[in-house]
């Protein structure tokens, strides 16, 4: 299957940052409509339309204009860097196949990285568009808090006991490694000797010998 060239982008996008800021602060609409971005969100005139199909193509918002849980997510202070971070993957998910830290990348390395993948003029104003809105996006987004999520780099492993394996001993013991015991006995009382040799020499035979 032929993989889509197209990369999402406003002219405006300035817009990009003022939209997400304003998304932050306002409640979550129910379905978010052209009407909500002007009446509730204050972006009117034409380079706010384009808004809509952008937080489309970035994962915001469902194809009927219904918020995502990224969306959701994005609005949480402590969320919020990765849930960017996530839509700037599936936005730009063609760029991040030709170079998984594309979000690292200066203007000038996206730039060839977007001529490269979508085919267009360097020179068009939609590449430059396209940079610049990549950008705009990645402004907000946190690679770190979305790695931290997934828990993959950051797992430790369980506590080192400085012992090895290969390095132990006759039964199972490392050498050098010893361990103490404290035994506590409640003795009867009783004046025959013969009581307590029987204790302790099957103390001796039965337990202590284990133990060496």
């Amino acid at each position: 299957m032929a993989t889509d060239t197209k990369l999402p982008y406003l002219h405006a996008y300035g817009n990009i940052n003022k939209a997400l800021e304003k998304i932050k602060a306002a409640a979550t609409p129910d379905r978010f409509s052209q009407d909500f971005l002007e009446k509730t969100l204050g972006m009117t005139g034409g380079g706010s339309r384009p808004v809509l199909p952008f937080l489309k193509r970035t994962g915001f918002l469902h194809q009927d204009g219904t918020p995502t849980d990224l969306y959701k997510e994005f609005r949480n202070p402590d969320r919020s860097g990765g849930a960017a971070a996530r839509a700037l993957k599936a936005g730009y998910a063609r760029l991040f196949e030709m170079d998984e830290a594309v979000y690292k990348r200066d203007s000038a390395k996206l730039k060839n990285l977007v001529v490269q993948a979508t085919g267009m003029d360097a020179d068009s104003s939609a590449v430059r568009s396209t940079v610049k809105s990549f950008e705009a996006l990645g402004s907000f987004a946190k690679f770190d808090a979305l790695q931290a999520e997934s828990g993959s780099p950051l797992e430790e492993g369980p506590e080192d006991s400085g012992v090895e394996e290969e390095d132990a001993g006759p039964n199972g013991r490392a050498p050098g490694f010893s361990l103490g015991y404290t035994i506590n006995l409640n003795l009867p009382a009783t004046s025959d000797a013969g009581v307590y040799n029987a204790i302790f020499r099957s103390l001796r035979e039965n337990l202590l010998k284990d133990l060496q």
